[in-house]
């Protein structure tokens, strides 16, 4: 049988275009991603080790009104973000997104307070490499992921369930438990959402806005991994002051 070079050769190009696009909208969900980390550890590490900074969010009476707003006010930037996307700019979604990394990185600071710096910046170490091995897992893999995402979506909102029912039992077991839980489930949502993002980017006119846009909820998605991950991990090994 002859094989048509023109059509085969317009497939190939095709099927390239597909894949620089994918790696394009990639480079930018990681590269937000990782701007935002940066701004979040850089803030943090300036509110949890300078004492005329931490006197703003708390006082030997207890929190002030200040610590209260940076540590609620993260979830209304999230809230925002995700139920605003449609009406939202990209240039607004961008600057929502860069003062959430500055508050939530304010609120972090608190474990400062709570946990030694060496175990901080190991713990965050290990955030980091588990982080980056689930990505390349998720990134590389052919197994569809979906299943197991819709799994983890499901232990995720029992663990916020469990969270507020200890939140006011203040059970130590049972913080221990859904910090294991959590290192699990966000591991694997690591994976999964960088394959949902995979998915994304193939079929994405790389360079529009709503394309840029999907790349900062992208970028949020797997900030939000990162961080749970590395709270999970510090909740269980971190070294208590």
């Amino acid at each position: 049988m002859e094989i048509n070079n023109d059509n085969f050769n317009i497939f190939s190009q095709s099927h390239q275009q597909v894949g620089d696009s994918t790696k394009a909208f990639m480079v930018n969900v990681f590269s937000w991603m990782f701007a935002a980390l940066t701004i979040t550890a850089v803030m943090s590490y300036l509110f949890g080790t300078n004492l005329s900074l931490t006197t703003m969010l708390v006082g030997e009476t207890g929190m002030k009104p200040l610590g209260y707003v940076v540590m609620f006010a993260p979830i209304g930037f999230v809230l925002l973000m995700s139920f605003g996307f449609n009406k939202l700019s990209y240039s607004v979604l961008l600057i929502l997104f860069i003062a959430y990394a500055i508050i939530m990185g304010i609120s972090l600071s608190f474990i400062f307070l709570i946990y030694t710096e060496g175990s901080i910046y190991v713990t965050f170490g290990v955030s980091a490499l588990m982080f980056g091995i689930m990505a390349l897992v998720g990134y590389t893999t052919n197994t569809d992921l979906t299943r197991l995402g819709n799994i983890l979506m499901m232990a995720l909102v029992g663990m916020i369930i469990a969270g507020v029912v200890n939140f006011f039992m203040k059970s130590d077991t049972m913080s221990y438990i859904i910090s294991f839980i959590g290192v699990i489930v966000f591991t694997g949502l690591t994976a999964y959402d960088v394959q949902k993002l995979k998915n994304i980017g193939s079929g994405a006119e790389y360079g529009i806005e709503s394309t840029n846009k999907l790349a900062i909820m992208g970028a949020l998605n797997l900030y939000l991994d990162f961080i749970n991950l590395f709270l999970s991990l510090l909740r269980l090994f971190g070294s208590r002051k």
